[in-house]
């Protein structure tokens, strides 16, 4: 009975501490400072803010604006649950209707998924859209996004003021403040996360030289898993690329980064991930990007896939109760679906999880998982399984070619000790290969989810 008083205590605390952390947007944990960047470099025409409207409690922000100068080509990518958010349908729409075309901004609440809102959460979403869009002079021209509970409809008035109050403060905004308003645009976005996640580059095209820049900010830390895989995401680029150009690149692009992470196998109503390009960094505004098969769009394709991946990972870092940053790399596989579809079964494996968290070695648990993905070309005897570890030090081998091999166990502790942790598996029967980034899971990850409305 005094061991069940003690398990409920620290259940109580691990709650309480949580819930300062959410009401507290500031304190940032020390172990998640070095991911919140100081400065950065950000693209052409864009401008970015964030404010409280209403829906959070303790004057948290909840809003957040993005809106470009110019008209942008946009592309983006939904979840596909059937159970689909007001503004999932929504942002959908426009940008059928808009071919792509002619988007200027983009408005996210959190706190209010608008999820399961029937008829209302519809006419909810589509204001949000217009009254972002009449600041843009051009009918739906805002894409819109929304992440919290589901099942509540949003207090829409609260939400319109907000808008218009957001548009006042970007449009004050100095070039020396940007940094400062993309900040306040991820901060507003966050839910159950612990930071705020953004990132900016600079890349270079290679027919040209021409140098163009992206931002992005995301948000997430639970029901993540693909297809989407992650809550929200936004990339925006002062590139200038075509709407067939830009969906393509997406698709690959989304593919090797938010369809390849995992945190709890369960995937959201509200799953958005959405690209802006408004073409700022080419001064006569031509459309520079084009042709699939040429040099520029690759390199475009893979500027942005990468960068996508760094987003990813920082929500996976910042999975609910998450102790392990975790890679599952599968190679020599027949073909990079079965690769990916073996990672992803590893990867959403919750004696696999458990186990991690654990710091047992215990890798049956790991080939179990590779046996039922249900990949009909793998060969046991030809499968390998190690250990990588992160600070550059021998990989530890766990199985080879179908044979188990004598493990060292505490060099296996020594391993699983620390926060970033790579399991490779290698098939052995061809040349492709997929990665997934996943973490453990923890009592924290119960306690959070199991009073996360309270």
């Amino acid at each position: 009975m005094a061991y069940l008083h003690r398990i409920i205590n620290l259940t109580k605390n691990s709650f309480q501490i949580h819930q300062q952390i959410r009401k507290i947007s500031s304190k940032i944990p020390d172990s998640k400072k070095h991911l919140v960047p100081s400065n950065g470099t950000y693209p052409k025409g864009f401008k970015a803010t964030g404010t409280h409207c209403g829906i959070k409690k303790d004057g948290l922000k909840d809003l957040a604006l993005i809106i470009s100068e110019k008209p942008c080509t946009s592309s983006a990518v939904f979840t596909t649950n059937v159970f689909k958010a007001a503004p999932v349908l929504v942002s959908r729409e426009i940008l059928e209707r808009q071919k792509g075309q002619n988007i200027y901004s983009l408005v996210i609440n959190a706190g209010v998924a608008n999820a399961v809102t029937g008829t209302k959460g519809l006419e909810n979403a589509k204001k949000m859209s217009d009254t972002a869009s009449k600041f843009n002079g051009v009918e739906e021209s805002s894409l819109v996004m929304s992440t919290g509970v589901i099942g509540q409809h949003l207090p829409i008035e609260k939400v319109i003021n907000g808008i218009n109050q957001a548009y006042n403060l970007v449009k004050q905004q100095t070039s020396e403040e940007l940094h400062e308003g993309w900040m306040k645009a991820a901060e507003s976005i966050m839910t159950t996360d612990t930071f705020p996640k953004l990132r900016s580059k600079q890349f270079t095209l290679p027919s040209l030289g021409l140098k163009y820049n992206m931002a992005g900010t995301t948000k997430g830390a639970g029901m993540i898993h693909p297809n989407m895989a992650t809550l929200l995401a936004t990339v925006v680029t002062d590139v200038s690329i075509s709407p067939k150009a830009l969906n393509e690149a997406l698709k690959y692009a989304v593919d090797r980064s938010f369809n390849s992470i995992s945190i709890d196998n369960d995937m959201s109503t509200n799953d958005t991930f959405a690209v802006f390009a408004n073409g700022a960094a080419t001064p006569d505004g031509k459309v520079i990007i084009d042709d699939v098969n040429g040099k520029d769009f690759i390199q475009f394709r893979d500027d942005l896939t990468e960068f996508a991946s760094d987003l990813a990972k920082l929500v996976v870092r910042d999975g609910e109760g998450a102790t392990k940053f975790v890679t599952i790399n599968v190679k020599g596989a027949k073909t990079y679906t079965d690769a990916k579809q073996i990672a992803s079964t590893i990867s959403t494996s919750s004696l696999v999880k458990t186990a991690l968290y654990g710091q047992d070695a215990n890798w049956g648990r790991i080939l179990c998982a590779v046996g039922y993905s249900g990949v009909s070309s793998i060969i046991p005897n030809k499968v390998s399984v190690s250990f990588i570890p992160t600070d550059g030090t021998t990989p530890l081998r766990l199985l080879n070619l179908g044979e188990p091999e004598n493990v060292d166990e505490k060099r296996a502790s020594e391993i699983l000790a620390m926060e970033d942790l790579e399991i490779n598996v290698d098939l052995g029967i061809g040349n492709e290969e997929a990665k997934m980034w996943t973490c453990d899971y923890s009592h924290e990850y119960i306690t959070i989810n199991g009073h996360y409305r309270t």
